[in-house]
């Protein structure tokens, strides 16, 4: 019998209670975390784990040449870990004027001249090193095994792969990669990845060596020059991942930790640092009310992010200006709670990604994401390895004065960002909403949910989303309450009702601490709009 796949009906998922536990948005990837942590592996080693699994289960979002960023509890404390590559050596805003023309605003798309320095390798191995209780090697096992014996390809995967092989099908080494059927994979179709387990066995014999310089880049090196790419090996020896104190601000007696710039996490505080100037409590949570302040202080967030963010060394203005209490609370008077707007940047100086989480009885817990940027990303896969190539490079600009231009060495804007909640100088939840520009907003739809609605994570992942564009322009789920949709547009607000939710909304994984996790544990919860899972133990 061919069964259907088609979501017929409604789906409820119910928290997940547990003393160690893994979320993402692949089953069998949450389950090689798991399988890590019952042979005596801490977090941060079911986190890799997981990580390293998702290149093979989900390769649609992620690959051996992501970029990652991590924001860990290690027990005590939290660190930060910024795995985002940089630009190669070749690169500068006459390389491309001279391959693309002076009108070029942007690297390109697709192809090798999208590549950046992947991170997510040296991200794993410096994660293992420092944190790690397992040998890299038991670690990367299960992915092994996994590209080995293959894996069925589930019902969003699918959905992704058949959308972007029109556009990617011609790409160096893509048809050979992954259309192996001549396209793309039908639901329930066996996967398998062995030159990605070539190289995930070579990470492990070298804690890395192979691919930050080594073997892997070298493969890489010799096809890029084929195809007209200018990345080197050398550019990936002199590749090294950034430990990074995280951000914060404060919402409702809690704390919200983000990766700083040149990610877009400092977007979700901006947005909470003014709508905490809002009784949102005394607001119904679905209402329009809430939902229209919800948005108008994303958009004032956003003006100001894609302005003033970049690489840190680059910015004209500093993430403390950005994040002032008194600038903040000026971009909050902006705010007209009778009628949408389109707001500009202010002025601080006067004042398809893949995420997972995992925690353990002993109280580690780990907020992890890396991604390939777009689907597939660049498109281009070296088959010797299995290596799909990230696309970050189109995060730069090619215009002058921008802060964004693009420099030997330098890292893109970035739109992957981990998230992490305190209260009190103690550890809360590990968190993300992967997608785009709906990170930040899935972010702080959530908080709110949880932190003003008092939501248990589950209820607040599921619960309808929108997404802010630019302008008037937003997308909306249509699972949202049409009166919400009616009562938005009558403020302004210019919507379209999706019924993809996995295309515009992102896809969220939550570990909330219940206690000492050695006795009550966490509360877990993984997104629907994905084909994931929270399982624990």
């Amino acid at each position: 019998m061919n069964l259907r796949y088609d979501i017929a009906y409604p789906s409820v998922r119910l928290p997940v209670f547990a003393r160690n536990v893994v979320a993402t948005s692949h089953a069998l990837a949450a389950q090689a975390g798991l399988r890590i942590l019952q042979q005596g592996g801490n977090a941060v080693d079911a986190a890799v784990a997981t990580a390293a699994a998702m290149t093979i289960c989900e390769p649609v979002s992620n690959g051996l040449g992501s970029d990652a960023f991590c924001i860990l509890w290690d027990g005590q404390r939290l660190h930060g870990l910024n795995a985002a590559g940089h630009a190669p050596a070749a690169w500068t805003p006459a390389y491309f004027r001279g391959k693309y023309g002076a009108g070029a605003a942007t690297p390109p798309r697709r192809g090798f001249d999208s590549v950046t320095v992947p991170g997510a390798v040296a991200g794993w191995v410096a994660l293992s090193q420092r944190f790690g209780r397992l040998p890299l090697a038991d670690v990367l096992a299960p992915a092994i095994d996994i590209a080995e014996r293959g894996t069925p390809v589930p019902v969003v995967v699918q959905r992704k792969w058949a959308a972007a092989t029109p556009e990617l099908q011609a790409l160096p080494g893509f048809a050979d990669t992954f259309l192996p059927w001549g396209r793309a994979p039908r639901v329930g179709e066996l996967f398998r990845f062995p030159a990605a387990a070539r190289a995930l066995r070579a990470i492990a014999q070298t804690q890395g060596a192979a691919f930050c310089g080594g073997e892997i880049a070298q493969a890489i090196e010799r096809m890029a020059a084929r195809h007209g790419g200018s990345i080197r090996a050398s550019d990936f020896a002199h590749y090294q991942p950034e430990w990074v104190e995280p951000i914060a601000i404060d919402y409702r007696g809690y704390t919200l930790h983000e990766i700083g710039p040149s990610g877009q996490g400092i977007a979700a505080l901006i947005a909470l640092g003014i709508l905490g100037r809002f009784d949102l409590a005394a607001l119904a949570a679905d209402g329009v009310p809430s939902q229209h302040l919800q948005i108008e202080a994303m958009k004032l967030a956003f003006a100001d992010v894609y302005r003033y963010v970049a690489e840190p060394s680059s910015m004209e203005v500093t993430p403390a200006q950005m994040l002032d209490d008194a600038y903040l609370a000026s971009r909050a008077r902006l705010i007209d709670p009778q009628r949408a707007q389109v707001f500009a940047p202010g002025n601080p100086v006067q004042g398809g990604t893949i995420y997972l989480t995992a925690a353990d009885a002993d109280g580690m817990m780990v907020s992890f994401i890396q991604s390939n940027y777009m689907g597939f990303g660049s498109g281009c896969v070296e088959p010797t390895f299995g290596i799909s190539l990230q696309n970050r490079g189109h995060g730069f600009s090619l215009r002058e004065g921008s802060p964004n231009l693009v420099a030997p060495g330098k890292r893109p804007f970035h739109t992957i960002i981990p998230a992490f909640l305190t209260q009190g100088g103690r550890p809360v939840m590990s968190f993300g909403v992967m997608g785009a520009n709906m990170q930040p907003q899935g972010h702080v739809q959530t908080l709110v949910r949880m932190l003003d609605h008092g939501m248990n994570p589950q209820a607040a992942c599921d619960a309808p989303r929108w997404r802010f564009n630019q302008g008037l322009s937003l997308n909306i789920e249509a699972t949202a309450d049409p009166a919400l949709v009616q009562g938005l547009r009558a403020l302004g607000h210019e919507f379209e009702v999706i019924h993809d939710s996995y295309q515009d909304f992102g896809a969220g994984q939550f570990i909330w601490r219940l206690g000492d996790p050695a006795v009550q544990g966490y509360v877990a919860a993984s997104d629907a709009r994905r084909d994931g899972l929270a399982a624990g133990f």
